[in-house]
């Protein structure tokens, strides 16, 4: 179980890492929740079934002393998993520097940012647009203001500075992985002229050059695949947290936690991985749609 990933966790990454420990360490120590509460209840007082399934659930925090308690309820010996278990509940409340930013984003998109800063690893499969973490400056603005022609000047700057600051995760000492996939319709859609489609497509170029980020392009020819389904991303956050999925549509951001669920976003995203062009054909693709925008 890893006690760090060399990079300071938001707090929404804490409290996940946090209760998804906790629930392990009962699992481990062979106790159902009823048997841990009656543990508790013989030592230390008040303690149910219904709180610790929602402490485990992250529907209620917990307290440092809490956690001490079901540390020693467990009988967790090891000094050093003890120190971060509770380093974590002490600092679950602490801020990431994404809520200077979060003002100025959609409300819907708020506890997604507090997860993202985080990630070790992103799988993404797109179909209408370049994720954000390619995005360059002049593609983004073109795509807030199309999407919402009505916005303020000064909200869409503020918006385009957030997603800018978001691409950060890809340039900190140990970048996130990221796996993207791209439906061929994206290179054809011009977004914000031909300049700007020529630069973000030059970008595209760029990033697949780092070891840590791959691109993918699903050609059309695939015909009927797992795309049709729509847009996607696998998310893999800090030990012991699972992987997990998002999706967004108009009723907003929907995380995806089920473990049968996960699995089939998972083989899904193998599957239009293999149905894709390899990274130097889609590169190719790439260069010759820049050229198509001159």
């Amino acid at each position: 179980m890893s006690q760090g990933n060399g990079e300071a966790v938001n707090a929404t990454v804490r409290r996940w890492q946090l209760t998804e420990t906790l629930r392990r360490l009962r699992e481990e120590a062979g106790l159902t929740i009823d048997q841990a509460v009656s543990r508790l209840k013989a030592s230390s007082g008040k303690w149910s079934s219904s709180k610790l399934s929602r402490i485990e659930t992250r529907d209620q925090g917990v307290r440092s002393r809490e956690v001490m308690q079901l540390l020693d309820t467990y009988e967790v010996g090891d000094v050093a998993l003890r120190e971060w278990v509770l380093e974590l509940a002490e600092t679950a409340h602490e801020r990431g520097y994404w809520l200077a930013l979060r003002k100025d984003l959609p409300e819907d998109f708020h506890s997604f940012l507090g997860v993202e800063s985080s990630l070790i690893a992103l799988r993404q499969f797109e179909t209408m647009v370049i994720p954000g973490l390619l995005q360059i400056p002049d593609f983004t603005r073109a795509l807030i203001n199309g999407a919402d022609p009505g916005l303020a000047e000064d909200v869409v700057e503020r918006r385009v500075t957030a997603r800018m600051a978001r691409q950060q995760v890809l340039n900190r000492s140990e970048p996130l992985q990221y796996h993207v996939i791209l439906d061929e319709a994206v290179l054809e859609r011009p977004v914000g002229g031909s300049r700007v489609m020529r630069n973000q497509l030059r970008r595209l170029i760029d990033e697949a050059s780092g070891e840590h980020v791959t691109i993918q392009v699903l050609p059309k020819s695939a015909g009927a695949t797992p795309a049709l389904d729509g847009p996607f991303s696998l998310l893999t956050l800090p030990d012991p947290i699972p992987d997990f999925g998002y999706t967004e549509g108009h009723g907003g951001g929907v995380y995806i936690e089920d473990r049968s669920s996960v699995r089939s976003c998972t083989l899904k995203f193998g599957i239009l991985t293999e149905r894709s062009y390899s990274q130097a054909t889609s590169m190719d693709l790439f260069e010759q749609a820049a050229k198509s925008y001159s």
